[in-house]
């Protein structure tokens, strides 16, 4: 387990964006930190209000949106747009190449994960979707909210890889088995929890290995973990 406190995070704060990185990102760069297996970005941002990002173009590329507050608005050269907002999430596959922008329209800051994983093959259709996600159905259990493995209901990437969530009050838990290979990174957006018995605040990411883990809420949490190659 490697535990990545929010403190030691990569930092870049634009006025309009104040964003936090997991992983080495534009101007951040951590030789020890370039992604975890197929996870290349976790970016922990917050969108100042009627900003957001201008038209830019992505390729061979699963880009992952959790929305934690406020609502982001999606525009893309596919035709594409659509409004997300607090809990719920939206898929990009990048594929041959697409151009997209996200604005925060709202009154409010707009707060979110912005996950990238690598594609499960290069030049790839593009696309789209996004879906509401409501907290209850997943409180007290993992769900999956997007997947390239198949997941009825979830959201279709194009990844070997399963984006899930779960809401727990203090006290309860929930496994996840890690296979042989594979990598997953687990980021609470909110509360408190402990890993196999070790603590983690809010926003800290911990990278985890092959084996069965126990995450527990020492108080109401709402966790987010992305299970990858």
């Amino acid at each position: 387990m490697d535990i990545r406190q929010f403190e030691t995070l990569g930092h870049a704060d634009h006025g309009w964006l104040d964003a936090r990185h997991h992983f080495s990102f534009s101007s951040y760069h951590d030789p020890k930190r370039m992604g975890w297996g197929a996870i290349r970005v976790w970016n922990d941002d917050t969108i100042a209000p009627n900003t957001g990002f201008p038209p830019h173009p992505h390729k061979d590329m699963e880009i992952i949106t959790y929305v934690r507050s406020g609502a982001i608005t999606h525009k893309d050269s596919m035709g594409n747009v659509g409004r997300t907002g607090a809990g719920d999430v939206q898929v990009m596959s990048a594929g041959t190449g697409v151009t997209h922008s996200e604005y925060n329209l709202e009154s409010e800051p707009t707060t979110l994960f912005q996950i990238w994983i690598e594609a499960r093959n290069k030049n790839a259709k593009p696309g789209w979707g996004a879906k509401q996600f409501p907290k209850s159905s997943r409180s007290g259990q993992l769900e999956v909210l997007a997947s390239g493995l198949g997941d009825e209901g979830a959201l279709t990437i194009q990844a070997d890889a399963r984006v899930l969530a779960a809401t727990l009050e203090a006290g309860q838990s929930v496994e996840h088995v890690v296979g042989e290979g594979r990598h997953a990174y687990l980021v609470p957006a909110t509360g408190a929890i402990e890993v196999d018995g070790i603590a983690i605040n809010a926003r800290d990411g911990v990278a985890l290995d092959a084996g069965n883990h126990t995450i527990k809420a020492v108080e109401e949490s709402e966790i987010v973990l992305v299970d990858a190659e």
